[in-house]
């Protein structure tokens, strides 16, 4: 996205197999943000996805989440549902949720930064 280079930050770093994600916010590819907390959780799920396959992972390699909200009754709602949609096994995912003031623009309403690494395989 155009802020990348204007901000000067990374989306993805890997160190020692675990990837820590910048905080992913609900636009598509065009930088339309939608109105309502949910469509911009999916956005930001979808947004998440594609950079997770950029470092050969998976939802699945998800091992730590934090959701920063300004709505936390309504974004507690959004989770709940789309949780189950987008994790094999949304318990398996320890999360956080964080209520804030604002978020870096003012369409903003959840930004979700999530922590990744594939599990250890013992071979046989």
């Amino acid at each position: 996205m155009p802020w990348e280079a204007e901000y000067g930050y990374a989306q993805g770093l890997k160190q020692d197999g675990t990837v820590w994600f910048s905080g992913q916010v609900g636009h598509d590819e065009y930088s339309v943000v939608p109105a309502d907390m949910e469509a911009q959780m999916r956005l930001a799920y979808a947004n998440i996805r594609k950079l997770l396959a950029g470092f050969g992972l998976t939802m699945n390699d998800i091992v730590d989440e934090t959701l920063f909200v300004l709505d936390n009754a309504t974004a507690y709602a959004a989770r709940q549902k789309l949780g189950r949609e987008v994790y094999p096994d949304p318990m398996q995912v320890p999360s956080t949720m964080i209520g804030v003031a604002a978020l870096n623009l003012p369409a903003l309403l959840v930004e979700i930064k999530v922590v990744a690494k594939k599990p250890n395989t013992i071979a046989k």
